[in-house]
């Protein structure tokens, strides 16, 4: 590149801070320009990683100045996302937005418009597109491998600790202030299941769930309601001190305990669970978001189907479980590091290895895919190319719109018809 990129990050919890050091490994490719945070830790910590030079505690500073830079990062919480995304899209900014683009279709339509009329580029960050084996899965069957696909039946395993952590104690328990968990957890499955059937469309889509553990009604009679304070602390799968004061007397302080305090440490993190939320009986919480559910789709009238299933309760933590069935073949990745596929006619298995590709530096999620996702969208702004972007506006929004109809069809426990998604 001839000169660094530059951005503005607009929410520096922890998705603003893994996609923003990309700037601390390649300062010759991005820099920070400001970041806009609320929280004076969260704000100060960012500053100090990548020596930002302007710092604001609301998002609204940057609209009253020239513009600083050339995109954008918003990851603000669910429901912040509309507002900050559509006046900086009119100012010129590009935006790369954490998903899910909102929380409404209203809003997801709102962006989408607002970026297509002021002309910038759009990426909403379905990590799971930039995946190294999902892109090699895309590969299998755009390459003929399998045949046509004809099923899919893709499975993310939440993990049954960070399902405590995020869904029942955390940011993401309760729809009414964030998200249902469908569209906070799995969009970017959903908008995978549509990558790989097309040129399939969905036609129609159903889906069963609820909160079946996280209730009072499941709570122990020996329980307490604070981690802290219980008998059961020590054997309880979801208690706060193995959650997290393991971790941090292992010497961890990654995610989840760099949640519960700026600086973990054990008295940080001790302090946490005494008092703040993260240290709350999860069968003694406010949460009312799903803990399993499933989703079945068709595709051209019956001619292809899939299904997707999302449940709290597993070992594995987000490793998606995937399977797609073709007339020629099966693929098959149960893992972050390889697909296998095969061969009806030779009757053969073949083994692809993606670990190769993993990326360099930092502490990146998603199997990669979160340092591919940002990498591919500085070499889009930076070469002028929209074409490096995975999902663009419309593509997003399609995703989106047929998560809000899943949900549409869990609620009224029927089948919903899909029309156009835009």
């Amino acid at each position: 590149m001839a000169h660094a990129v530059t951005c503005v990050v607009v929410g520096a919890g922890e998705r603003g801070t893994v996609y923003s050091q990309y700037a601390a490994i390649y300062p010759d490719r991005l820099r920070v320009e400001a970041v806009c945070e609320p929280r004076k830790v969260h704000r100060d910590r960012l500053v100090e990683r990548h020596d930002v030079p302007k710092a604001f505690d609301d998002w609204r500073a940057l609209v009253s100045m020239p513009k600083l830079a050339d995109f954008a990062i918003i990851s603000t919480q669910d429901q912040q996302h509309c507002e900050p995304a559509v006046a900086l899209a009119k100012m010129g900014y590009h935006l790369l937005l954490e998903k899910p683009m909102a929380t409404t279709p209203e809003d997801c339509r709102k962006i989408a418009a607002a970026c297509d009329a002021a002309g910038v580029m759009l990426c909403v960050c379905h990590v799971l597109r930039y995946a190294p084996m999902n892109r090699r899965i895309s590969e299998l069957i755009q390459m003929g491998a399998i045949g046509d696909v004809i099923s899919i039946n893709h499975t993310e395993p939440v993990g049954y600790f960070h399902f405590a952590h995020s869904f029942v104690r955390g940011n993401w328990r309760e729809e009414a202030s964030s998200a249902p968990a469908l569209l906070a957890k799995c969009c970017h499955d959903v908008d995978l299941i549509r990558h790989w059937m097309r040129p399939a469309v969905v036609s129609r889509v159903s889906s069963f769930g609820s909160l079946s553990h996280f209730t009072a009604a499941n709570k122990p009679a020996a329980a307490a309601d604070r981690c802290v304070d219980c008998s059961l602390s020590e054997t309880c799968p979801y208690s706060a001190e193995r959650i997290y004061m393991d971790k941090i007397r292992a010497g961890h302080k990654g995610w989840p305990v760099s949640v519960l305090a700026g600086s973990p440490d054990i008295e940080s993190i001790g302090e946490a669970i005494a008092s703040g939320p993260y240290g709350r009986c999860v069968y003694s919480c406010d949460n009312d978001v799903c803990d399993h559910q499933v989703v079945a789709f068709e595709f051209d009238g019956g001619g292809r189907t899939a299904t997707l299933t999302m449940v709290a309760f597993t070992e594995k933590l987000c490793v998606r479980q995937t399977h797609i069935y073709g007339t020629l073949g099966q693929i098959d990745c149960t893992d972050d590091r390889t697909v296998t596929v095969f061969d009806f006619e030779t009757r053969s298995r073949t083994t692809h290895d993606c670990e190769a590709e993993s990326p360099p530096g930092g502490h990146w999620g998603h199997g990669g895919a979160d340092f591919h996702l940002i990498d591919s969208f500085v070499k889009a702004i930076a070469t002028k190319d929209p074409s490096l972007i995975a999902t663009d506006a419309s593509d997003a929004l399609a995703s989106h719109l047929l998560v809000f109809a899943a949900e549409e069809a869990r609620l009224s426990k029927s089948v919903v018809n899909v029309g156009d998604l835009t």
